[in-house]
């Protein structure tokens, strides 16, 4: 079982430093609550944070996820020390069951982030790292859901191995909209 202390790294490109993903902890409730006022963030994600105490609740969230074993979120943090030490954005991988051949994948990634092809290695990074931490439990195949009118997602997706496969439709509350539905299988292989 992986704990909290877990890292992961990512290798730099020519356009984006090397990267880590490492647990998110409880000195990132600033640095979370400061990111309220993405409207992006806000318009394609299910973050809800506006202040301190949320950004508080929701590290506790993370924090229990790992503890039960079945969601494991990562900080990711550019190695470059011009980021100021703020994540330039969140990876998790979620629903993680004993036995379960699927999983899903998420991500969102800040302002300063976007652009630059943080979000596919950081995606790839938890990918292989899930595959191989979870293999013997019988994960073979992870997903990716999306809102269907975000192209960046869809292009996220396909650079980092997950091809599209469906599209679903919306049905609210729990998906109020229609979603795109990408798959990678632990083989490597797309679709």
């Amino acid at each position: 079982m992986p704990d909290t202390t877990t890292r992961l790294p990512a290798d730099a490109t020519p356009t984006a430093p090397a990267l880590v993903l490492r647990p998110w902890g409880p000195a990132d409730a600033a640095g979370l609550a400061a990111l309220g006022g993405d409207e992006a963030l806000r318009r394609w994600t299910s973050f809800a944070v506006d202040d301190e105490p949320s950004a508080a609740r929701w590290l506790w969230e993370q924090r229990q996820g790992w503890e039960q074993g079945n969601r494991f979120s990562f900080a990711v943090e550019e190695a470059d020390p011009s980021s100021g030490g703020l994540p330039a954005g969140h990876v998790v991988l979620k629903d993680v069951l004993p036995g379960a051949a699927t999983a899903e994948i998420g991500y969102w990634k800040v302002a300063r982030a976007r652009g630059r092809g943080i979000a596919p290695r950081a995606l790839h990074a938890l990918s292989d790292w899930a595959f191989a931490a979870f293999a013997r439990d019988g994960l073979t195949r992870l997903v990716l859901l999306h809102q269907a009118g975000n192209t960046a997602s869809c292009r996220v997706a396909g650079k980092s191995r997950y091809a599209l496969t469906a599209v679903l439709p919306a049905r609210p509350p729990a998906r109020p909209l229609a979603g795109h539905l990408h798959v990678r299988h632990g083989s490597g292989r797309a679709g």
